[in-house]
């Protein structure tokens, strides 16, 4: 390597927008739940590209099909067909019990165009006046940050700078189910929610919950949008977080693991009418739905299931919490999760998840801070008991050193 760590770091903040704060470490290569910096050190990767690499690192199979469908055809806009995207529609379909995918690229994409779809829905189909529907949303929320979804993030440093937005939102606290119902009005035409709110440090609302805002909106006509970008696909132990509370969204946002970390993949998956609304011209994509895509999706999603990685999220995320929940230090306040997304949330006086991240990365873990006083956890899908075992050892030893 000609180039030392530091002259990577140097050249990325002079040449680069300064809208990321990483660890420095400056990774090479990957394998499965692996990886290794350009000084051979190796790591073991506990945020998974915000689960976006669920199949862990490379996965053979997906870069197979990467490479096979990269050879004979990448893109062709989808104003022509392609051999590869109703494959795709029907996989994807079956695996998730959806009627209706509209494939995007990135997942803020997929919110975007939730909220696009399910307003025309509100206007054409429920009936509500034009311009006045409104789409109910939680504060703490994380869909991404383009204009349209900053506007309804109470997240200041989203916000602040970036104004005027949007109107038409209505913000209530997560997993508060009557502040929920005393939102809903005549113009409500959605719920726009994450079944676990990842960014904001895996917080997971009371039990029954979902149960209970399923029941209301199929009673008062509102579209039930899960935001399960980060908690689909395996994650929590099950293809979809809403199998935990046993209900069934009307409109499910997938993205991330959708192509195992190769390549940008998000689908807009609906059980209802919303996404009929949609004509051509009304909405659509370059890049969406291109064969390539598709076929890397495809591969994603067929290994997730034949290698038995959701099964494997739920045992090991079991374990491994346990494990944490076992750490005895004065330095934790919680410990949060489902499946193998996981959370350490410190006390404030502990003096920030960041400097525990650091430690961690000196002892080969990569773990993300979040919310000032939170660990993210959520490594690969594919991780093994022995290896869970080997990061515990680590976090037991940062999480009662750096407290000392």
């Amino acid at each position: 390597m000609s180039r030392l760590p530091e002259d990577f770091i140097a050249a990325e903040h002079r040449l680069g927008a300064h809208n990321y704060k990483p660890l420095d470490v400056i990774l090479t290569r990957g394998e499965g739940i692996w990886l290794w910096d350009v000084e051979e050190n190796r790591y073991l990767d506990c945020l998974s590209a915000y689960s976006a690499v669920n199949q862990g690192h490379c996965h053979p199979k997906i870069l197979k099909a990467m490479v096979d469908q990269a050879s004979r055809l990448t893109l062709t806009s989808r104003a022509f067909r392609n051999d590869q995207l109703a494959y795709f529609y029907e996989e994807i379909a079956a695996l998730t019990g959806s009627h209706k995918v509209l494939p995007m690229n990135s997942g803020a994409e997929a919110v975007e165009s939730a909220i696009k779809a399910v307003r025309k829905w509100g206007y054409e189909v429920k009936g509500v006046p034009q311009n006045k529907a409104e789409i109910i949303v939680c504060s703490d929320n994380f869909h991404g940050r383009t204009m349209g979804i900053v506007g309804f993030s109470t997240d200041p440093v989203a916000r602040t700078g970036f104004g005027p937005f949007a109107p038409g939102f209505k913000v209530v606290p997560f997993g508060d189910f009557e502040a929920f119902a005393e939102a809903i009005n005549e113009n409500t035409v959605a719920f726009l929610v994450e079944p676990i709110q990842g960014e904001a440090g895996v917080l997971i609302p009371p039990a029954g919950y979902f149960r209970r805002v399923r029941e209301l909106c199929t009673e008062k006509d509102i579209t039930l949008i899960l935001d399960e970008i980060q908690t689909g696909l395996g994650r929590t132990g099950k293809i979809l977080a809403e199998e935990h509370e046993e209900i069934e969204a009307d409109v499910t946002l997938v993205g991330k693991a959708l192509s195992g970390g190769f390549y940008p993949v998000s689908a807009v998956l609906s059980n209802t009418e919303v996404l009929g609304v949609l004509n051509p011209g009304e909405h659509g994509s370059t890049f969406g739905g291109n064969p390539l895509a598709c076929a890397v999706a495809r591969a994603a999603l067929k290994v997730l299931v034949e290698e038995g990685m959701i099964e494997n999220a739920e045992e090991q995320g079991a374990y491994f919490m346990k494990g944490l929940e076992e750490i005895r230090s004065n330095a934790v306040r919680e410990v949060r999760g489902r499946g193998l997304m996981l959370a350490v949330e410190l006390h404030p006086e502990a003096g920030g998840a960041r400097r525990y991240c650091e430690a961690l990365k000196n002892l080969g873990i990569l773990a993300k801070d979040t919310h000032e006083d939170t660990i993210r956890i959520a490594p690969p899908l594919v991780i093994k008991r022995d290896e869970v075992d080997w990061a515990l050892e680590r976090f037991d030893k940062v999480l009662t050193r750096a407290a000392a």
